[in-house]
């Protein structure tokens, strides 16, 4: 699993032994929280299998979710690489296992595979890409702009029918656009009606290219 992670992808066989043996599986269950913000940094942590979500809190103490991240994917380099500490909550969307890579061990790692390096670097480009995005998006947007991006982003393929993976309740959706539930349960009950999404059991089918104003 390790070795199918982008991130650890370029090392060696010898390499990737020394990193099996630094890195801690554990298993967590549904919603728990594996960090805060403001959480000193300690962590660095590979998801192998289930989800977690990673948010922020807004000055009322709502939830804003910024990413979900599945396996291969990874979290908490950020405040290990400037001493920071944790600039967002992680918590688990569903039964979750992870690797866990001490902060020590973590930068010994850097220190010995600039590949991993160059890697981290790639990752913190893309996540930059995502937040300017979903800035503009909550800046610009209104909630039904925000549903309709979020639902492309989400289906990850231009293709005119397709089943978002994720099964998603009306408040994910919300926390992740920034908006009450009730609002959007309004918007996909427009989408619903015109015919351009149907949802079924959590899972969501988008029929057509979704508009992003109305």
């Amino acid at each position: 699993m390790l070795k199918n992670t982008p991130l650890f992808s370029d090392i060696s066989d010898d390499e990737l032994k020394i990193l099996q043996k630094v890195a801690v599986l554990k298993t967590f269950p549904k919603n728990t929280i594996l960090f805060s913000e403001g959480d000193p940094s300690d962590s660095f942590y590979v998801v192998n299998k289930g989800k977690v979500n990673v948010g922020i809190n807004d000055e009322e103490g709502r939830e804003i979710i910024l990413s979900m991240l599945g396996p291969g994917e990874y979290f908490g380099e950020m405040a290990l690489l400037d001493g920071e500490p944790r600039c967002a909550f992680v918590m688990t969307k569903e039964k979750t296992q992870l690797f866990i890579i001490s902060k020590k061990d973590f930068q010994t790692m850097l220190i010995s595979n600039p590949e991993i390096m160059f890697n981290l670097l790639k990752g913190l480009q893309k996540r930059l890409r995502e937040a300017n995005r979903k800035i503009e998006s909550l800046a610009l947007m209104n909630v039904f702009g925000r549903v309709a991006r979020l639902l492309t982003q989400l289906a990850g393929s231009k293709e005119e029918e397709i089943v978002i993976t994720d099964k998603l309740t009306h408040q994910d959706i919300a926390n992740m656009v920034g908006a009450s539930r009730e609002m959007v349960s309004r918007v996909l009950k427009d989408l619903a009606n015109k015919g351009y999404i149907s949802i079924l059991k959590k899972r969501i089918t988008i029929h057509k290219k979704l508009p992003y104003d109305w």
